[in-house]
């Protein structure tokens, strides 16, 4: 079987670019699902050159004295819920054409890696190590042989990895390193503890000392993004913190002093945290957040940038002329040779990032999808001018998380959905997209233990084999239709463990946050036999697995019995 590629050709997720100093034309990013890319005509078209290895990539870097030598740290380390992971450290000699992996296998998400300016054989990676448990692959490692044997040379403990660190422009044997303590599981994100702090060496990165000077915030301390400023002297740090903001030092870490406290920085904490320096200028800073902000007096006052997509996390900036940058974001990379004025486009990378796939029955078939961050898609399969092109796709409602389900007798007809339990019929005719919600309320801002209706941030959407008329949607409960949603029934009990605890709100003891992604006890898969009527598979994100033979009416619990602790009686 032969894959081709149909599009859409816009970009997805991507966290890192890098850029060679000085050389217009010449770009790489990084993207979460695709691997990396390159360009050398100025980011006008893109090619992949990383389709063998890792798909995620969290951090890529290219030596400043041999632009020849990158380095890839696979896995991204902006953990959400369905993060891909990595498989360690990629290192190419020739320019990105070839790359071999060279350790760290069990690192599993990279938060960043950096090349020493005029040595490519010494490389630090901030390491964070699995985000759904603890393991001992993980702070801050560095090489000085290029790949070949890697030090520890900075860790906590088992639960707590690397997520930045950063060179003194001027002196690369004075170092900046930040810790984050975090775990991830199903239903929820922690973010922050003893564990995290900001470290700084001097001498290489042999031995570091935890910076807990005057003027910090007191801890616990989540996620912490770090930058050195042109100077020296200046050091910048986003703390997530109770009393967290932007923090600067102007005497090379001694004293700090909160210099800016919007919570616009400290949104979703665990997915940002991201300050960048500018190269030549002391006074200005960027924040990388949901939007993309840049200070010119020193951290007091932002202004936002305009950029093509939003959820911004990886920026390079030319040190030779820095009004040339390559910025990245949910919605990949883009470049902009005006200080931020003007942006590259990004549908010229087929980076995207799909949570389903479907196809209808017609001729030519289309291809339906939901891509991450962005909309739904319904895209045929041939062109009527023997290419695929933008008048060949469309949106069909619903929104980035969702299933989809073409009504098969009529494909202008299309159910779409989206988290917290949102669906839409679509009809393509006259555009009409109608909410069609089993319980149309919004649910985020606070767990789930005492929602009406708990629904995954994917929650299924199918269509009966047997009567295009019947439309199942699942929450806890598996809820069915058969007037195109005006009406709901529920046809199931609640078929999970129903586990309070593990309905609580998300986010940690310092920033809450929910925003459906770690919704849990769900049903999370539902299949209706082709070949029986009223069949109906009901499998739950905690693991149980029911079955029905009559529509809904008895329910049996077929869970292998050494799955079935804590399992509820049905």
């Amino acid at each position: 079987m032969q894959y081709r590629a149909i599009g859409p050709f816009r970009g997805g997720r991507s966290l890192t670019a890098a850029g060679l100093p000085g050389d217009p034309t010449t770009y790489y990013f990084g993207s979460t699902g695709g691997g990396i890319w390159k360009s050398t005509d100025g980011a006008t078209t893109w090619k992949p050159g990383f389709d063998q290895e890792a798909s995620s990539v969290g951090s890529i870097a290219v030596s400043a004295s041999d632009p020849n030598v990158i380095y890839a740290g696979t896995g991204e380390a902006c953990i959400r819920g369905n993060a891909a992971q990595g498989d360690g450290v990629y290192k190419s000699l020739d320019g990105a054409k070839t790359w071999r992996n060279v350790g760290l296998r069990d690192s599993r998400a990279i938060g960043k890696l950096i090349i020493h300016p005029k040595n490519p054989d010494i490389v630090f990676v901030a390491a964070l190590g699995h985000p759904f448990g603890p393991n001992p692959e993980r702070g801050i490692f560095r090489t000085t042989d290029g790949g070949k044997t890697w030090t520890k040379v900075l860790y906590v403990d088992e639960n707590t990895g690397g997520i930045d660190v950063v060179f003194d422009p001027h002196n690369p044997n004075i170092l900046f390193a930040s810790m984050w303590q975090v775990r991830r599981t199903p239903w929820n994100l922690s973010s922050g503890g003893s564990g995290s702090g900001l470290y700084r060496s001097e001498d290489g990165g042999t031995t570091w000392k935890r910076v807990e000077h005057e003027g910090l915030p007191k801890g616990p301390y989540g996620k912490i993004g770090v930058a050195v400023a042109a100077n020296s002297d200046r050091v910048w740090a986003l703390i997530e913190a109770k009393d967290g903001g932007l923090y600067r030092s102007d005497d090379g870490g001694e004293k700090w002093e909160l210099i800016n406290g919007d919570h616009r920085f400290l949104q979703r904490a665990w997915y940002y945290m991201h300050v960048v320096a500018d190269p030549k200028d002391a006074n200005t800073v960027y924040i990388l957040n949901v939007d993309f902000h840049r200070s010119t007096d020193g951290g007091l006052t932002f202004n936002k940038i305009k950029v093509p997509h939003g959820d911004n996390h990886g920026l390079w900036i030319d040190p030779f002329n820095t009004r040339r940058m390559i910025q990245t974001d949910d919605g990949g990379a883009t470049v902009t040779l005006d200080g931020g004025e003007h942006w590259t486009r990004q549908d010229n990378q087929p980076t995207a990032q799909f949570y389903h796939v479907i196809t209808d029955n017609r001729f030519p078939y289309h291809v339906y999808g939901s891509q991450q961050d962005n909309s739904t898609i319904a895209i045929s399969s041939r062109g009527e001018d023997g290419v695929i092109d933008r008048a060949d796709w469309y949106t069909v409602g619903g929104g980035e998380a969702g299933y989809i389900a073409p009504y098969p007798p009529d494909p202008n007809i299309v159910y779409a959905g989206d988290y917290q339990g949102q669906i839409t019929r679509f009809d393509k005719r006259n555009g009409q997209i109608k909410n069609i919600t089993v319980y149309p309320v919004l649910t985020d801002g606070g767990g789930a233990a005492n929602l009406e209706h708990r629904f995954q941030w994917t929650a299924p959407i199918v269509i009966s084999p047997h009567d295009p008329h019947v439309l199942y949607h699942a929450g806890e409960q598996l809820f069915k239709t058969t007037d195109g949603g005006m009406h709901w029934d529920a046809i199931s009990p609640d078929l999970t463990r129903n586990d309070k605890s593990k309905q609580q709100p998300s986010g940690g003891t310092i920033t809450i946050d929910d925003t459906g992604t770690e919704y849990y006890d769900t049903i999370f898969a539902v299949a209706e036999s082709p070949l029986q009527k009223g069949l109906i598979w009901a499998g739950t994100d905690d693991g149980l697995v029911h079955i029905t033979r009559d529509g809904g009416k008895v329910w049996t619990n077929v869970t292998p019995n050494r799955c079935r602790s804590g399992a509820a009686s049905a």
